[in-house]
Parts: structure tokens; sequence; C-alpha cells
């Protein structure tokens, strides 16, 4: 088998970087600016402090064990564990592996028999969704299970479950115990791996809806999923200056790659409204955080036109400055 190369055009070459790369320029470039805001959770930090935790938490990961290539599941909602294990997992040569937060345990199951999954980071409970009930009830040898990792006749490669929050399940650990292990440990492993990739290298595999049968996942590489968040990003004026409100999923490529790598790639801030999407929660951080852009889908955007509360938020930050000077608002 010989590999294909196709050439687009040219004029704008193609970032030939890898994330953990791209993230060690944002450093440079924007250290000390807003990188993430949480208003969920209450988080807000700048690239160096976004790199240093991403930094800890992937080098934890190493002192669990996790091998170059290995893959690393995030089961979540839009959370700053997210965000922080999307870089940590880059920088530390994993394939991270987006769950749909959605996902019935036949779906789960499915992804984690197909992607061999060497670890798997849960958040904690969001109104409904149980997600560490779900999984001790996919897995029932966690429930009894004492020592270090997880063992599971039906899924031999997933040796560790992270739990956003502290752990509530035997076999498991914490994700803030993660990422101070790392810190302890120091970065010389993580750094060491970070050196040794190449742009080419996997690093996010994306599942199908499944629409026309099981999901089907597709791994892509840093240049993959790079580039496509800075194409974006200069398709719509991304700059420093600029915060973008991305109430969007994280684990679909329009949050972590239009959203999280537009913004990685341009110096932007990333603005999480929280968890799961809520049309006053968006307005009300595009408001308060003077967001100059906002992302969605149609259902979302007729949510947050439609609402009553519309017209009680200040939203003339929002688009480039042609557009601040004269707001339209299209009921």
């Amino acid at each position: 088998m010989r590999s294909s190369l196709v050439v687009g055009p040219t004029d704008v070459p193609l970032l030939d970087r890898t994330i953990g790369g791209a993230l060690d320029d944002a450093v440079k470039a924007w250290g000390e600016r807003d990188a993430l805001i949480d208003r969920g959770q209450g988080v807000r930090l700048s690239w160096a402090a976004l790199a240093a935790r991403a930094e800890a938490f992937g080098a934890g990961l190493i002192a669990l064990g996790l091998a170059p290539g290995d893959r690393v599941g995030v089961w979540s909602l839009n959370r700053v564990e997210w965000v922080i294990a999307q870089f940590a997992t880059a920088k530390a040569g994993l394939v991270l592996v987006s769950i749909n937060p959605a996902y019935r345990l036949s779906e789960l199951d499915h992804a984690l028999r197909l992607s061999g999954y060497a670890a798997m980071i849960i958040a904690p409970p969001f109104k409904s969704c149980d997600y560490p009930a779900m999984i001790a009830s996919l897995l029932p040898p966690l429930a009894g299970h004492e020592g270090d990792g997880v063992i599971s006749p039906r899924f031999p490669d997933l040796r560790h479950i992270i739990q956003m929050g502290p752990a509530t399940l035997p076999a498991a650990m914490g994700f803030d115990d993660v990422e101070r292990a790392g810190a302890t440990a120091g970065a010389t492993a993580l750094r060491e791996r970070t050196t040794a990739q190449n742009p080419g290298d996997a690093v996010n595999i994306q599942f199908t809806s499944g629409t026309t049968g099981s999901p089907k996942g597709g791994t892509l590489s840093h240049r993959n999923i790079l580039n496509n968040g800075y194409f974006v990003g200069r398709g719509i004026n991304l700059g420093p200056d600029d915060r973008l409100c991305i109430p969007v999923p994280l684990y679909h490529c329009f949050g972590l790659s239009m959203g999280n790598l537009a913004c990685l790639t341009h110096g932007a801030a990333m603005v999480c409204p929280g968890e799961g999407f809520d049309p006053v929660a968006a307005l009300e951080a595009v408001a308060a955080e003077h967001c100059t852009a906002l992302y969605g889908v149609p259902t979302m955007f007729i949510a947050e036109l439609d609402h009553p509360r519309f017209d009680d938020f200040d939203l003339s930050c929002c688009g480039p400055a042609s557009w601040r000077a004269h707001p339209v608002r299209s009921r």
C-alpha cells in the first residue's frame, strides 16, 4: 500500500505542527491572556495556567503506564477537565476518543470494544445522567475490584477509570489526583513524548452518529484537526482580542476542533457557558464575558432568539467591529 497525498490551494500553508507544539506556541505568544473561562465551574485559566495543568495531567497519565498510541476515552459534557484532557493526551502521545455523553450503554459498549480504551475519563452525574453508575453497571467486576487498575474480561484493554471530581467507584481515581501525581513526577517524560511526535500521528477518534448502523470511529491526526481549527478561525477572523462562546459539545468536532483549536491557533479565549446547552446561560456568557463570537446550530440560535429574556442582554460585543458599530437583532 502507498500513501496518497492530495494538495489543495497553497496561498495559506497548512500548519505542520502537533497540538502540543501549538500549545507551547500559544504560551509564548499569549501566556498571561485568558485561554479558558468556564462559567459553570467558575474557573478562569490563562494560556500559561492551562498549559501547566495539561502538562501535569499528561505526566500523570504517563505515570499510570499509558504508552504512546493508547486510547483514552472522555465521557463528559463540557467541563474544564475535558479541555485539560484534550491537550494533555495530545502532549502525551495518546489518542483521545470522544464519547457522546448522550450514549446509551449499548452504544458505549460498542465504542469501548471498537476502540480498545486503555483509560476512560468520566464526568460526575449531571441531571438524569449518572455516568459512574452506568459505568459500574457495564463493568460488574468494578464494584468489588480492589487494587490498581480495572479488570474486566469484557474489556481487557481498559486498565484505568478516572473520575472528574472525587473518585466514588472502588477501582477509580480522581482527576485531580492524577494531575497532582503528574505535577510531582515532573514533566521530563512528557517533554520526551511531545518531542517524539510528528503532525501525522493519530491524536483523536471521532465517532459517526450511527444513523445508518452502529457508530464508526474515524482516526484523525494532529495535522487534521489542528488545521481544521486554524482555517475555521481564519474564516471568522479570530484573533487574540476575541472571546469565543462555545455552547456546542466538546465531544464533537464543532467544539473540540472548530472551537478549542481555533482559539488555540489564534489566541482567542474559549468561553464555556456550562456543561449542557441552556439558551440563557449562553446569552449571559456572551454579555458578561464580552464575547465577540457565538457558536451554535440552528436550534440553539432559535432557542436564544425566541427566549423571553433575549432583550435583557447586551450582545453588541458579538461580531466583527463593523457589526458592533451597527448591531442588528433579528427575531
